[in-house]
């Protein structure tokens, strides 16, 4: 194994399902897949990919989820890790947990695959059910078609569960986290829980952190002193800064991508490849 210490992995979550329309979101298959071969050619090794309904909100289409893995694939030079939601879906467009496991199942190119280790109330829209019953069966999903979960922590009860699974076999350690600050409902995007849930843990785990809305840059920065790994788009955020007369800047998926590079060059490390990534995270190597 090279040496991977050193190594920033970072995932670029381009569109969601939660951020409103008219933001400067990817939202057909091709705009979406467009923006990912950019974030890949920026230095994002993982993208974090999600569809939506025509009306633009939210929703778990499986079409389009193979239509963004082709079109991404059809790039040769391109080998970003391609990483699906299992959580789509909008209060206007909800989906039964088939339509929430089904593409991971019949399309082949999908690598990693969310793991939402619990329910909460997502305020204010909805309740984020994530039953016992189908965290099992999303877990053997998952081991039956090699995909590796990007288990997302959203309250420090979830990785108890996340240990129960382990231990029970729909799991397989080490597991990858990826914490998730700022949502109402679960933990706030502070340093002081990213340090908790970092510390709790089991060891040899990997795990990357982001923080929503204003969280962003903190919990990035925090992410990357303690360790971890990072993950930057419009999925968690929507604002690149302020200029001198404190008018917002609106983002862009390249432009996260872009200063999350240059956060990690700035903190002395090197944005892992997506080969190194799947290194690290146990990712078979990609064969085309």
């Amino acid at each position: 194994m090279s040496n991977l210490s050193n190594k920033v992995i970072i995932t670029a979550a381009l569109t969601g399902a939660v951020t409103p329309p008219g933001y400067d979101i990817p939202i057909t298959p091709e705009a979406i897949a467009e923006d990912a071969y950019k974030c890949w050619k920026l230095g994002a090794s993982v993208v974090h990919i999600h569809t939506r309904a025509e009306d633009g909100l939210g929703a778990m289409n499986h079409d389009h989820f193979a239509k963004i893995c082709k079109l991404i694939r059809a790039h040769e030079d391109c080998d970003v890790i391609l990483n699906c939601t299992s959580s789509g879906y909008s209060a206007q467009h909800m989906a039964t947990d088939e339509d929430r496991y089904h593409h991971f199942e019949i399309i082949p190119e999908i690598e990693m695959g969310s793991y939402d280790a619990g329910s909460f109330n997502w305020m204010p829209s909805l309740v984020f059910m994530n039953s016992p019953q189908f965290l099992e069966k999303l877990g053997n999903v998952y081991l039956e078609n090699d995909v590796k979960p990007e288990i997302e922590i959203f309250d420090a009860g979830m990785l108890g569960i996340t240990n129960y699974y382990v231990k029970q076999g729909s799991l397989k350690a080490p597991c990858h986290y990826q914490f998730v600050l700022g949502v109402l409902g679960g933990m706030p995007a502070t340093v002081e829980n990213l340090l908790y849930l970092k510390n709790h843990i089991p060891e040899g785990s990997t795990w990357s952190a982001f923080g929503v809305g204003a969280g962003h840059l903190p919990i990035m920065y925090a992410a990357l002193a303690l360790g971890g790994h990072i993950r930057v788009g419009l999925e968690d955020n929507v604002v690149y800064g302020y200029d001198e007369n404190g008018k917002k800047i609106m983002a862009t998926n390249p432009m996260l991508v872009e200063r999350a590079v240059q956060a990690v060059k700035v903190f002395g490390k090197t944005p892992a490849t997506s080969a190194e990534a799947r290194e690290i995270l146990g990712i078979k190597p990609l064969v085309r």
